[in-house]
C-alpha cells in the first residue's frame, strides 16, 4: 500500500457497533464470540476486557458507547509501511471527530460516531482517501 501523495483507501462497514468495558478478569461473554461480523474486536488488558461488535450484539443491561461506524483499510499491509494512522486520525482530529482506531494483524480499522461518519468521510476524501460503500457521500 502506498499512502504518499493520495490517503489508503477505505470501507465502510454495514452495520453499526458498540464498545464495552469488563472486569479485567471478566470470562469473554458468549455474545461476543459470534463469528458472523464485519469485525468485532476482544483485547484484555491488565485493567479491562473491551469489546468492541456489532450493537446489536450488545445486551442493552450492559453500559457502553453505542452508535459507532467503522472503516476499514481495504487490502492487507505490510508492517513496514508507515503514515497509515496517521492518515486517518490527522484529518480526523482537525475536524474534531472523536475517534476508535483498532489494528489488526492485516489492516487498520478506524470507527466513528454514526452522528459524525459523513463529515468523517468528507474529512477523509478531503485529505486523499478513497471510500468505498453504499454511504459514502
Amino acid at each position: 500500500m502506498n499512502t504518499g501523495t493520495s490517503g489508503p483507501s477505505l470501507q465502510i462497514l454495514p452495520e453499526g457497533y458498540a464498545i464495552c468495558r469488563l472486569a479485567a478478569d471478566a470470562a469473554v461473554p458468549q455474545w461476543a464470540q459470534r463469528r458472523n461480523t464485519s469485525f468485532t474486536s476482544v483485547t484484555r488488558t491488565s485493567d479491562e476486557l473491551s469489546i468492541l461488535c456489532p450493537e446489536e450484539w450488545m445486551p442493552e443491561c450492559l453500559p457502553g458507547e453505542r452508535g459507532w461506524r467503522g472503516l476499514r483499510v481495504v487490502g492487507s499491509m505490510d508492517f513496514n509501511v508507515t503514515g497509515v494512522a496517521a492518515a486517518l486520525t490527522n484529518p480526523l482530529a482537525q475536524a474534531g471527530i472523536p475517534l476508535l482506531l483498532v489494528a489488526t494483524f492485516d489492516t487498520d480499522y478506524v470507527f466513528v460516531r454514526d452522528d459524525g461518519l459523513h463529515a468523517a468521510c468528507r474529512a477523509l476524501l478531503t485529505a486523499g482517501c478513497r471510500i468505498e460503500g453504499k454511504e459514502h457521500p
